[in-house]
């Protein structure tokens, strides 16, 4: 048996192509859960072949290129996918944001149900008045969630790039993040997490009562900011594109303290 013997990998680029762009919303979450899935024991399985010292068998190493293959497939077909809604073609258009990542955006945001950017971030486990309490249904959605955690990592990953728009908002942000810091400005929260967290780690608790956050909260906010700006943009663009107008509030400034208001980039498209 070889990799060519494998249906789904035998389609047609034009039978994909065709599938792919009549696909349902339900249809693009199974597929981009079904992509993180592989991509992962493609990763786990290569980590442990390393861990052992050896060079892949054979069959190992079919198994790995089958699953890289169907990754290949996956991603063209949520490429096709994403390329038939205008919102979809903004978001990849965005440095940092790959069809994957957009067409669990679209499979997961419904804008009728989001009338302002602010449903969107609470939706996705970004609003933190939000609270989980034990025995009640978790308030946002878990896969959401994880997904504008990948938009995050993306955004700092390329912030070095002069392409990165997000990315260079991330690193601003965090700067000042780090002067507010700093300088006080998070001494409640930091009080707070000593009351409600059992911290172990004598550094950490050490810098809680200098009245500071310790770097990886800086860093999450900094990071939490771009994805919220991004979401933000992203909801401005759905909602335009299904409404003809854009969104009735100035999101960004109301929520996020900007005294200019920041447009989608490189919105309306070309």
């Amino acid at each position: 048996m070889t990799i060519a013997d494998i249906p789904i990998l035998t389609m047609a680029r034009s039978e994909i192509r065709a599938a792919a762009q009549v696909m349902p919303e339900s249809e693009a979450r199974h597929l981009v859960d079904l992509y993180y899935q592989i991509q992962d024991f493609r990763i786990q399985g290569a980590g442990i072949v390393r861990a052992q010292g050896e060079e892949p068998s054979l069959t190992a190493g079919w198994v790995t290129d089958q699953m890289r293959r169907t990754e290949e497939v996956i991603q063209k077909a949520l490429d096709d996918y994403t390329d038939t809604r205008p919102e979809g073609r903004w978001a990849k258009s965005v440095h940092g944001i790959g069809p994957v990542i957009t067409a669990g955006l679209l499979g997961h945001i419904d804008i009728e149900r989001a009338p302002t950017a602010g449903h969107i971030w609470r939706f996705a486990g970004l609003d933190p008045t939000v609270r989980w309490g034990k025995g009640e249904k978790r308030p946002w959605n878990a896969k959401l969630k994880t997904l504008c955690w990948k938009i995050g990592d993306s955004f700092v990953k390329f912030s070095g790039s002069d392409k990165c728009f997000y990315g260079h908002l991330y690193r601003q942000r965090k700067a000042q993040e780090v002067e507010r810091n700093e300088a006080g400005a998070f001494a409640d929260q930091a009080a707070r997490a000593l009351e409600e967290r059992n911290i172990k780690d004598a550094a950490t608790v050490a810098t809680y009562k200098a009245g500071r956050l310790p770097d990886g909260r800086i860093d999450l906010r900094a990071r939490r900011y771009a994805e919220k700006l991004f979401l933000a943009h992203l909801h401005h663009v759905m909602y335009e594109v299904r409404y003809n107008t854009p969104p009735p509030k100035p999101y960004v400034g109301e929520h996020l303290g900007h005294v200019h208001l920041i447009g989608p980039p490189g919105w309306p498209m070309e």
